[in-house]
């Protein structure tokens, strides 16, 4: 399988100057890739504001076909103490799939204090794709951050670490943590981790239901704490896949939006019971514009959405291949990526 087309960064804010990466987790030699591919990943780095957002475009291949042959557990997560007044596993997707054919995937990742990074990846075998990755897992943070050139390689493992992303099929995933996920075990499958789990979809999946197949195929192991996701596609069709009692449980949209935050939905009664007031308020107000919304109005939904330790808010145009982020709830300066030929 080979992409298209190659992705390129638009951006529709002026960069600041390049900086290289800096400190690390010692998880080994890079997963793939030439020493000038290596040199070429790490030379693309660059820093976008002052929260600071990072931008860095992952050149050539990083193992992850050859992972997936063998398998192997997701980093385990970090755990975080609550904030007054959030919740600390307080993150909330939805689609909203437009009558006119424009399908966007937002996203609001509610957790500890990171640095963020935005990162676009071809590998030789999959699709393009652009992912946000939270940098404290792999060592970094306000007190280290990726602007100096020595002790590299941490970044090289970012494509391990996607917490939601857009391929170029327009399929979009994020994940939202739940109380408790028991997926199916199967002997005879290969075991990967949560956030692999979104790694292959990104990388393989030509639609949601390819996605779905695909996750079906592995035992997807949970860590801390446990997930279930929302995957969508530009085609209109939208899921919920979550973990219940051993099985892989599919919420497919019955309407042309779809939403989930923290709680498992197939148990719950929702959206009439739903406990979460973030998803009262998404389901809320796309139900009364019957699912239509704008990049503009969708990120007004994160914003509205939002709390205390929200961390990033992404718009993901899954028919236009345009990507909005927001860092530290900063909504009056949004940063703009456009998809397209490099």
């Amino acid at each position: 399988m080979r992409s298209l087309s190659l992705y390129r960064i638009v951006v529709l804010f002026s960069f600041a100057p390049i900086f290289l990466a800096s400190g690390c987790e010692d998880w080994g030699s890079p997963r793939g890739g030439s020493e000038r591919d290596i040199a070429r990943t790490l030379s693309s780095l660059q820093r976008v504001g002052d929260t600071p957002l990072y931008v860095m475009r992952y050149y050539g291949d990083y193992g992850f076909s050859e992972f997936l042959k063998m398998g192997g557990a997701a980093p385990r997560n970090r755990q975080v103490s609550g904030t007054a007044g959030v919740d600390p596993w307080g993150c909330t997707c939805f689609s909203a799939m437009n009558v006119d054919s424009t399908r966007l995937f937002g996203r609001n990742f509610d957790w500890h204090e990171c640095v963020h990074l935005l990162l676009f990846t071809d590998p030789p075998d999959g699709y393009a794709s652009v992912s946000m990755v939270d940098l404290k897992y792999l060592g970094y943070d306000f007190e280290n951050l990726p602007d100096a050139a020595e002790d590299q390689e941490g970044l090289l493992n970012a494509p391990f670490l996607p917490f939601d992303g857009l391929n170029e099929c327009g399929v979009a995933i994020g994940i939202m943590a739940v109380p408790e996920a028991q997926s199916p075990q199967n002997p005879a499958r290969i075991t990967i981790g949560e956030l692999h789990a979104v790694r292959l979809v990104l990388d393989y999946a030509a639609n949601a239901r390819e996605a779905v197949t695909l996750m079906r195929s592995y035992n997807i192991r949970m860590e801390d704490p446990p997930l279930h996701y929302l995957i969508a596609d530009r085609s209109g069709i939208s899921a919920v896949v979550e973990f219940v009692d051993g099985k892989m449980v599919v919420i497919w949209n019955e309407s042309s939006w779809q939403v989930s935050t923290n709680f498992i939905i197939s148990t719950s009664g929702a959206p009439d019971a739903s406990p979460c007031w973030r998803y009262n308020t998404v389901h809320g107000a796309l139900s009364a514009q019957g699912g239509i919304t704008s990049l503009e109005g969708a990120m007004d939904l994160l914003e509205r959405s939002s709390q205390a330790n929200t961390r990033w808010s992404t718009v993901y145009d899954l028919s236009l291949g345009k990507i909005v982020v927001a860092v530290g709830r900063n909504y009056t300066r949004v940063h703009t990526f456009a998809l397209g030929a490099e």
